[in-house]
């Protein structure tokens, strides 16, 4: 079971910085800074975004619980 676990919080993780990244600058930040700014001109459709900041919320959702159910198992 905890490995299960292990396996879906890596992959959250792994897939939670993926679409952080994805996500444009807003502008004044570290995404400024390293090029986002430049590739935020170009920017995509509201649907787009909306939808990107959907399944975030989701994975983060899936990590927090992945890490509870860590804390549960291996809690003496």
């Amino acid at each position: 079971m905890e490995i299960g676990i292990s396996i879906a919080l890596i992959l959250a993780s792994g897939l939670m910085i993926l679409l952080v990244l994805l996500h444009k600058g807003k502008g004044g930040g570290l995404s400024d800074m390293f090029g986002g700014g430049f590739s935020s001109n170009f920017g995509g459709s509201s649907v787009v975004e909306r939808n990107l900041d959907r399944l975030t919320v989701i994975t983060g959702t899936v990590w927090f619980v992945c890490i509870i159910a860590l804390g549960l198992l291996m809690k003496p």
